[in-house]
């Protein structure tokens, strides 16, 4: 991936996004710290600057000037150059004893304390100017007595603090910044090669499909519903090769005998002319009944599944399809049996559930020997009702069932048999249309077909 690629990418761009989001979270935290350490710090030592005012006041009190006196002295001998500042002058503020050689020019606040800048003559190492923070008192006598620190210490403790801050920030973002370069490009190079692999399915390679890691991630995720995707897309294709090639080869038949039928009219004799053009009429309507089917088949899929659905008495509806096929079945030598368990109400279309019965009791009484047994029944419980039509003729390989839902899928390779192979396709549109589960069983001898449909379809 090229540099522009990378920081026009959108995982880049979300990666950024974290940075400034996270960056924005430590910067509130180190802010939180320095504010809670620094006050902290001034806090004590405001504290000890109160602890010794309170000490020298007391001196004060009890030994007067020389007590005072002496203790401050006593104090700075302890540490000359440590952080403490004393200052005891007199009412006109001249320095009676302190390390300071004048009283400071700020002005102190409500509770006293003051602010002010320590110079380099009031030090005696002499070091830089810098701040200082005190509290002025007023003793007995109009006497001044001003007790501080220096903050130096205090300060480059903030300033380490504040550079500490500095640089986490920074590295923060320079992670975060590096991250997600990596992120992006990582995605990146996994998008590429779905982007590539995508490519070559635009490009015919229905059989390809796109790259998975197994990482179990929302890509990974998404990935296996577009390869699923494009497994049924490609069995969809197969299907329409497939349903092309077997109309080509269904049609092609009954049109060559049409037209050589309509070429004997032509020139046959009168009597001729009649069988002739029967003949023809009967290639025709084979051909109708074929082009009929695909398209009941099509209005099915293609159906809203809410229109046309109302309560059925399903016990009702096997008794009508029952009365249309035993005079047929009885016509050919065959046995119908019926057996309703109860009889329920359900919601579904019922013309469409009775040409999907009607067409599982054609294939029976059409493949079923003379002599055959062929049975319908209907058994039910909380959930579902089962209808079943079973029969004892040739059946179907358990091989071979999943194809026979196909449409012109024959189980007569020869395609010499009659019929189009559309009946079994209608059956099972109609049960997809009722969210009904459809199987092909074995009835040992003969096939056993289950129309499972959901008490509530």
């Amino acid at each position: 991936m090229h540099a522009a690629q990378l920081l026009r990418s959108s995982a880049f761009r979300v990666a950024l996004v974290y940075a400034v989001l996270f960056g924005a979270s430590v910067l509130l935290l180190f802010g939180f710290i320095y504010w809670s350490t620094a006050g902290f710090m001034r806090q004590q030592s405001d504290a000890t600057i109160e602890a010794e005012i309170a000490g020298l006041a007391e001196r004060y009190r009890s030994d007067g000037l020389n007590g005072l006196t002496a203790l401050i002295e006593q104090r700075l001998s302890r540490a000359p150059e440590g952080p403490s500042i004393y200052l005891f002058a007199g009412p006109d503020r001249r320095p009676i004893v302190g390390n300071l050689d004048r009283w400071p020019a700020a002005e102190p606040d409500a509770e006293g304390w003051i602010d002010f800048r320590l110079g380099e003559s009031t030090r005696p190492q002499g070091e830089s100017v810098r701040m200082a923070r005190a509290k002025v008192f007023r003793l007995a006598g109009g006497f001044n007595l001003l007790v501080g620190r220096d903050m130096q210490e205090l300060e480059a403790i903030e300033a380490r603090i504040v550079r500490t801050l500095i640089w986490g920030v920074g590295m923060t973002a320079l992670l975060a910044l590096a991250g997600g370069v990596a992120v992006s490009y990582g995605v990146g190079r996994r998008l590429g090669s779905i982007n590539v692999a995508i490519d070559e399915i635009m490009k015919g390679r229905l059989s390809r499909r796109l790259p998975t890691r197994d990482s179990g991630d929302e890509l990974d995720l998404l990935v296996g519903n577009v390869n699923r995707m494009l497994t049924n897309i490609e069995a969809a294709m197969d299907d329409v090769r497939r349903v092309s090639d077997n109309i080509a080869h269904d049609l092609r038949t009954p049109l060559t005998r049409l037209r050589n039928r309509l070429e004997l009219v032509r020139g046959a004799t009168a009597p001729d002319n009649e069988e002739a053009v029967a003949d023809a009429i009967h290639e025709a309507d084979r051909l109708l009944q074929t082009f009929n089917a695909l398209l009941r088949i099509a209005r099915v899929e293609s159906r809203n599944r809410t229109d046309g659905f109302r309560d059925v008495e399903i016990a009702s509806l096997l008794a009508d399809v029952a009365d249309l096929y035993g005079p047929v079945a009885e016509a050919r030598g065959q046995r119908l049996e019926v057996s309703v368990q109860s009889a329920p109400v359900i919601v579904a279309d019922a013309d469409l559930l009775f040409q999907a019965l009607a067409n599982l009791l054609d294939n029976a009484v059409k493949y079923v020997p003379r002599g055959g047994r062929i049975k319908l029944s209907l058994a039910t419980d909380a959930a579902t009702a089962t209808i079943v039509v079973e029969d004892d003729g040739p059946g179907i390989p358990e091989a071979l069932r999943g194809k026979a839902l196909r449409r012109f899928w024959r189980l007569d390779d020869s395609r010499s048999s009659p019929g189009s192979g559309l009946g079994l396709s209608l059956v099972a549109a109609v049960a997809r249309l009722h969210d009904a589960e459809l199987l092909l069983e074995d009835a040992a001898p003969g096939l056993r077909v289950l129309l499972r449909l959901p008490a509530g379809a």
